[in-house]
């Protein structure tokens, strides 16, 4: 089918991902049709297959993209040396990424399980790849003594569980500024590690 007049590939590319992302948000990724989808963007389902090959490419390629941004914005992070200093880096960083895509958080988390094998393996991998810039952090500070932790592994799967929780109760116009919060959560965190001080 042609495309609708006027759509072009830089505007309307963006468009299909900007409608999936908030249609498997609110739906979930099963309940949604390309159909759906194509009406939300302005254009007969047909022409969607000129931005995507399927459903399954699109879901995985927003969850790549949530991913790659993720670890780029990290990897701009200035790192300071001090291992605490780096754990309350991540922890702020992490939650003010996080809460400016709730869309996007909420399909990484709970629509993993609609992933093909294949899928899910590359996104794990970039998970993975995350995870392990938070537990470099928490060995650091093991081995300076600053941090006392049973299990560096599961520590990190802990605190990025509970950074990320943050997505699914936190409001803007709530009873605490966003500020508030991020100060409240590295405390948090800093209790967690056992902080030696």
């Amino acid at each position: 089918m042609a495309r609708k007049a006027g759509s072009h590939a830089e505007t309307t590319a963006p468009k299909v991902r900007a409608a999936a992302l908030a249609l498997f948000a609110r739906h979930g990724f099963a309940a949604v049709s390309m159909r759906q989808i194509a009406a939300e963007v302005g254009v007969q389902a047909g022409a969607l297959y000129s931005y995507t090959p399927d459903k399954q490419s699109l879901l995985f390629d927003l969850m790549r993209g949530h991913m790659d941004d993720l670890l780029a914005a990290w990897a701009k992070e200035p790192v300071p040396a001090d291992p605490l200093a780096r754990l309350d880096r991540f922890t702020q960083f992490h939650i003010r990424f996080h809460l400016a895509r709730p869309d996007a958080v909420f399909i990484a988390y709970m629509e993993l399980r609609n992933l093909t094998p294949d899928n899910f393996a590359a996104l794990e991998a970039l998970r993975r790849n995350y995870e392990d810039q938070l537990e470099a952090i928490l060995q650091a500070g093991v081995v300076s003594g600053l941090f006392k932790l049973a299990d560096t592994k599961i520590a990190t799967l802990a605190i990025i569980a509970m950074l990320t929780g943050l997505t699914t109760w936190y409001r803007d116009g709530g009873r605490l500024p966003q500020d508030q919060i991020v100060a409240l959560y590295t405390d948090m965190v800093r209790g967690a590690v056992g902080l030696n001080t």
